[in-house]
């Protein structure tokens, strides 16, 4: 009798850790998943953000068509991939899609931001004063959400990695998840030039 008692606590043992390390995974997927959303949200301000930043622009620099042109394609590049990543975030090639769509965006801003500071008319317009804080402030948002994404990931990829949950996590296809680099690997990646 004593024997079947023992076997039956050493099952229900088994069992509680198999459901609590089961349950750890939903709960901290959950949590990555969350905290792409408010990445997401973030990125689609910034999205909406671009195209009256371009209009300002628009009237101040006629002679810059194509760079105005290419930050509007780096735009709408770059809400396609957000929209691939929210549909499945911590995907490697959805996460690897946005870094490298949010990268080109960056670049196509950053000058932009360059080349209207050759336009002193624009830099004083009150409008695009505006848009740039506005926009300013969202970067930073967006890095606050990209460190609790990367953070929740981080936690829930430990948690499928560690004994005995990683018994769990293979056996339940509990996928590992990719974080979100803030610059393509491209990018950092880029020769240095010296003189």
């Amino acid at each position: 009798m004593g024997f079947f008692i023992f076997v039956g606590a050493v099952i229900a043992t088994v069992l509680l850790i198999i459901i609590n390390s089961y349950n750890d995974l939903v709960k901290y997927r959950n949590r990555y998943k969350n905290a792409y959303a408010q990445i997401d949200v973030q990125l689609q301000r910034r999205y909406d953000l671009i195209p009256n930043l371009v209009e300002t622009a628009k009237g101040y620099m006629k002679h810059e068509k194509e760079t105005l042109e290419a930050v509007i394609a780096a735009r709408n590049s770059a809400i396609a991939a957000s929209s691939r990543a929210a549909k499945n975030p911590g995907d490697s090639q959805a996460m690897g899609q946005l870094g490298n769509a949010e990268a080109v965006l960056n670049s196509a801003l950053s000058k932009l931001m360059l080349i209207s500071e050759s336009y002193p008319d624009l830099k004083a317009d009150q409008s695009m004063s505006k848009l740039m804080e506005e926009l300013s402030s969202t970067e930073n948002r967006i890095a606050f959400a990209r460190q609790a994404f990367n953070d929740a990931v981080t936690l829930y990829n430990t948690k499928g990695e560690v004994f005995p949950s990683n018994l769990v996590a293979d056996s339940f296809n509990f996928t590992s998840a990719d974080l979100l680099e803030e610059v393509a690997p491209e990018v950092r990646n880029t020769p240095r030039v010296s003189f």
